[in-house]
C-alpha cells in the first residue's frame, strides 16, 4: 500500500522541517509521498521547501504552491487533486499532532474494518496538553450538532487528523476554502455510508500566543457549514 501525506502549510517556518522530520521518522510499513501544499505563506516557510529533498534525498515530495491565501480547505482540495496513494491523510503544519500515531490511525484501514478514520483530541489514554477550555467547548458543541446532522456519534468532528482511502477521497466534491472543511469532509463522507472508526491520538495544542490561527469567526462559518451541507448537499 501506498501513503499520501497531505500537509496544508501557512507560514508555519518555524515548525515545518521539524514536522517533516517527525512524518518521516514514523515507520507506517507502506511506501509513502509528502505532499506540501503552501497556502500563500509570507513568513519564508518557501525557504524551506528546496532544502526537503537535499536533507531527505530518497523521499518523495510533491509541492504545491498557491498563489495567495486561500485557507485550510484550498489547500486540501489541492493535496487530494495530487494524491496517488491508496490511503490518504491530513497532517496539519504545526506540531500539535503527532506523526507516532499514524501506526494507531491507520490499523482500521490496513485490517480492512474501515473506509475513514478519525484521531479523536477526546477519547483514549494518550497525552494531551491542558488549555484553552473554551476552545475545547466549541468543538464539543460543532461536533455535537455535526452529529445532530448527519447521525454519527464522532467524539471530535474538528480533528485534523483524517485517514481516508483513495475511492473515499475520489468520491468526494469538495468545495470549501476555509476551516468549513472539517464540516463538508463530514457530511459528505456520512452522506456516502462509508465505514468510519475513531482512535485517540495525543495532542499538544498552541494557544494564539505560539501561531494558532482558528478563532471565534471560524467557529460560527463551521456553524452555517454545518447546516449547509445538511441542507444543501
Amino acid at each position: 500500500m501506498r501513503l499520501s501525506i497531505v500537509i496544508p502549510v501557512y507560514n508555519e517556518r518555524a515548525t515545518l522541517e521539524e514536522l517533516v522530520s517527525r512524518v518521516l521518522a514514523v515507520d507506517t510499513g507502506m511506501e509513502r509521498e509528502i505532499i506540501l501544499v503552501d497556502d500563500g505563506s509570507t513568513d519564508g516557510s518557501l525557504d524551506i521547501y528546496p532544502r526537503l529533498s537535499e536533507r531527505w534525498p530518497d523521499e518523495v515530495f510533491h509541492i504545491e504552491l498557491l498563489k495567495k491565501n486561500r485557507g485550510k480547505g484550498a489547500a486540501v482540495r489541492a493535496g487530494f487533486a495530487i494524491a496517488t496513494g491508496d490511503v490518504v491523510l491530513i497532517q496539519d503544519a504545526d506540531l500539535e499532532y503527532d506523526p507516532r500515531d499514524y501506526p494507531r490511525l491507520l490499523r482500521p484501514i490496513v485490517e480492512g474494518k474501515a473506509d475513514v478514520v478519525y484521531g479523536s483530541r477526546f477519547v483514549g489514554s494518550e497525552y494531551h496538553r491542558v488549555h484553552l477550555f473554551w476552545h475545547m467547548i466549541g468543538n464539543r458543541v460543532l461536533t455535537l450538532l455535526s452529529n445532530m446532522m448527519t447521525n454519527l456519534n464522532l467524539t471530535d468532528m474538528e480533528t485534523c487528523y483524517k485517514v481516508l482511502r483513495r475511492e473515499v477521497v475520489q468520491s468526494l466534491r469538495l468545495t470549501s476554502d476555509t476551516f468549513t472543511i472539517e464540516p463538508e469532509l463530514t457530511a459528505k463522507i456520512a452522506r456516502g455510508k462509508w465505514r468510519i472508526y475513531e482512535v485517540g491520538i495525543s495532542y499538544a495544542g498552541r494557544d494564539y500566543s505560539e501561531g494558532k490561527k482558528i478563532g471565534v469567526a471560524d467557529g460560527f462559518k463551521a456553524l452555517w457549514a454545518i447546516a449547509r451541507f445538511r441542507l444543501w448537499p
